[in-house]
């Protein structure tokens, strides 16, 4: 065997090892070392290479970004056990009950809003189950578009920000987490309005399916129901804006004041005031949020070891060059090779969780995508919205299987008058798992939808470089010259972005405009 057909086979037993059942933090890091061994005993990298793994795995760890992912999910294990949803859903439910599909579309916004505070899909389904499944029985709502809206405004928490399947993205793809949130603003709209309209069609075509609850059923009228919605809403979105503000997460806003650690250490600090203001911060809910906090993270954790030890043997095999010269020279150039990713990626999420997506299969992927010129941050996004569908997937998907639970739960607790059928939630599923490919057509094929909200890049106008270039002396740093412009002002006008960034440690002389000018006519050319 030689070592250009060793890729493929790894690569083949990456996919078998996965679908075995079998934790695939371990499995990863079996098949890593397993096909390591290997390649030493067959003289394709010397044994040395692979001392270079305990150092690779302490400089993963090490990264400071991925201490956001605790202080996230602590801030959303928190909120989701304080009363937020069950609020929410109540006066929500309330306030549209009356119009036909009222209930439908309360779930779908109290889901947005849950979404970019909680940031579990469990706890959101279940919660929101847990209330408004009762009610829209009681009031004859379809059991399929029952199960089908709760099972999907409970996955809405994955792309809206502060998703932490985000930040996992912005980490593995090297882009900065606020983009991130920038550009997952867009789909996460369309995706609220996609189901908006399709619980308005439905109305229409068959009101019986959502019908509109009693006036009389409404326990709070006027501005009593207002204070009600607005206790739940305003709070909440104070620490979100705050939160998203403060890394530069949110349309308009270019400058992060704190890195997205610390604005995830801010909204922890915040989700304990909520729950405090809520009446229901005590030790047991401080303690089972902490639980649930650790086992998140020492998942993510081992994850991370096995997936670097997997691919630090792929590469030095050369398997990356073996999955650029496979997915690059797809027939479609770009648009064939996000349609090839896209379908690889559903197919995968039917059985892998999110995080052994982005941990094992993006490494591998981003490279390619780099290097044909597509933007990092939408094609992080366009890989979001995909996977999210993954939680809705019959028969596999999680939040099916969190549904089929309560829904059982209530029922033997008697507050469900007859007993949901599985087939009634996988079917249910179906028609939102299309909105949600829609979503993902939608996004490659109308890039603005992401881009619209980024920061835009100043263009570099060459002709006036030129003359810039020609009337100035460059002789000696700081001198200015013939048009009154020095060689720091030059290097500033040919490269913004560098000049306006933070000067890092030990950091030297400004660029030479000469080398500010090649690279920008290179990234023209390029263009």
């Amino acid at each position: 065997m030689s070592m250009e057909q060793f890729p493929p086979l790894m690569f083949a037993g990456l996919i078998v090892i996965m679908l075995i059942g079998f934790p695939v933090a371990f499995s990863l890091a079996a098949l890593g070392l397993g096909c390591g061994l290997f390649a030493i005993s067959q003289g394709w990298f010397p044994p040395e290479f692979m001392a270079a793994l305990p150092q690779n795995v302490f400089g993963i760890l090490s990264n400071d970004l991925l201490l956001a992912i605790p202080f996230f999910t602590l801030m959303g294990a928190l909120l989701e056990k304080c009363g937020l949803a069950e609020d929410m859903l109540d006066s929500m439910g309330q306030l549209f009950g009356p119009v036909r599909g009222g209930l439908g579309y309360s779930v779908i916004i109290v889901g947005f809003i849950l979404g970019a505070i909680t940031g579990t899909v469990a706890g959101q389904v279940i919660a929101m189950a847990m209330i408004s499944l009762p009610v829209m029985m009681r009031y004859g709502y379809n059991m399929r578009y029952a199960t089908g809206v709760l099972a999907a405004s409970g996955t809405i928490t994955q792309l809206v920000p502060p998703s932490l399947v985000l930040v996992v993205l912005a980490d593995q793809l090297g882009r900065p987490v606020g983009d991130m949130y920038k550009g997952a603003w867009g789909p996460s709209i369309i995706q609220v309005l996609i189901f908006a309209l399709y619980t308005f069609a439905l109305s229409r075509i068959k009101p019986e399916h959502v019908p509109g609850v009693p006036k009389e059923a409404r326990t709070l009228q006027g501005w009593a129901l207002w204070r009600k919605c607005l206790r739940g809403i305003v709070p909440s979105a104070v620490l979100i804006f705050a939160v998203l503000g403060s890394m530069g997460g949110l349309p308009g806003i270019d400058t992060a004041i704190c890195t997205p650690t610390e604005a995830g250490a801010m909204g922890a600090v915040g989700a304990f005031v909520l729950a405090a203001l809520h009446g229901r911060l005590n030790w047991p809910l401080v303690k089972g949020t902490m639980m649930g906090t650790m086992r998140i993270t020492a998942m993510v954790v081992f994850i991370l070891i096995g997936s670097r030890t997997f691919s630090l043997v792929f590469q030095g095999v050369e398997g990356g060059h073996w999955i650029e010269h496979m997915l690059s020279t797809l027939p479609g150039g770009q648009v064939g090779f996000l349609v090839v990713v896209n379908i690889f990626i559903f197919f995968l999420a039917f059985f892998l969780d999110f995080f052994e997506i982005a941990f094992i299969i993006l490494p591998l992927l981003g490279p390619v995508a780099d290097k044909m010129g597509i933007d990092l941050v939408w094609f992080g996004v366009m890989l979001c919205v995909n996977m999210q569908t993954s939680f809705m997937h019959p028969p596999f998907g999680f939040a099916l299987f969190y549904l089929r639970g309560i829904s059982d739960t209530l029922f033997k607790q008697g507050s469900l008058p007859r007993k949901v059928e599985s087939s009634d939630i996988y079917m249910g599923s179906i028609p939102w798992v299309f909105m949600q490919l829609i979503l993902v057509a939608i996004v490659i094929f109308f890039p603005v939808t992401v881009t619209a909200f980024l920061d835009k890049e100043k263009p570099v106008d060459m002709d006036q470089a030129t003359q810039l270039l020609q009337g100035m002396d460059t002789g000696k740093d700081g001198d200015k010259g013939k048009d009154g412009m020095s060689a720091d002002d030059a290097s500033k006008l040919f490269a913004p972005e560098a000049a306006s960034a933070p000067a890092s440690a030990g950091s030297g002389a400004a660029e030479d405009p000469n080398d500010a000018v090649l690279r920008a006519l290179q990234q023209d050319t390029k263009k």
